[in-house]
């Protein structure tokens, strides 16, 4: 049986996954909702904004939970570590891939939203993000999953240790070392990116 419910429902992720598996396809599509754009976002930023590799991405990670969901055991692991692991291997292949056969990744700026800030906000928004991109792009692989883990993604350090495979004081070591790395490559560019106003008013 189906029950009707929307993707702002709040039943857990797992229990989700099980109503799925017990043929539930309502379950699936909140599911669906609630992942796929968090998934989607994480593979851009490790993609060094390659939307349409990060879609690629989001679409075999949602469709190998689908497979896995008959024997998901509930209270091993959530279902957003698991999802994240996923893409985080994906994206892994796909940068080793592009390695080996010399590929560059395009540089894909989400466009501006029509509600929001005028032009000139927008564009100083669109030149922070791209430059935030770009500086992720720069980090060794292992320090820009955490660092996007950790403050874009917002999961707390023990699950990161869980999605990344390693200690929770590995993964303090790579976040700090990847802030330290952003701030460096970004500090020649506060003026440009409208942020020497900010320092100057603390």
């Amino acid at each position: 049986m189906t029950m009707a419910y929307d993707a702002d429902t709040d039943l857990p992720d797992e229990t989700l996954l099980v109503l799925y598996a017990n043929g539930d396809r309502q379950a699936a599509l909140s599911l669906t909702r609630r992942i796929t754009p968090r998934v989607l976002g994480y593979a851009a930023r490790l993609l060094g904004g390659d939307r349409s590799e990060a879609v690629d991405v989001a679409q075999e990670t949602m469709l190998r939970l689908w497979r896995v969901a008959p024997d998901w055991r509930q209270g091993e692991t959530k279902v957003t570590t698991w999802a994240y692991r996923v893409a985080t291997n994906l994206c892994i292949d796909r940068q080793r891939s592009r390695q080996r056969h010399g590929q560059v990744a395009l540089d894909a700026v989400p466009d501006p939203a029509e509600d929001g800030p005028g032009v000139e906000g927008r564009l100083q928004d669109k030149a922070r993000l791209a430059a935030l991109e770009a500086a992720l792009a720069e980090l060794p692989d292992r320090q820009r999953q955490a660092v996007v883990l950790r403050h874009i993604e917002g999961l707390p350090n023990p699950e990161i240790a869980a999605v990344m495979e390693i200690g929770v004081e590995a993964v303090e070591s790579l976040t700090a070392r990847g802030k330290r790395a952003l701030a460096a490559l970004l500090a020649g560019r506060k003026a440009e990116l409208g942020y020497e106003d900010d320092d100057d008013a603390r």
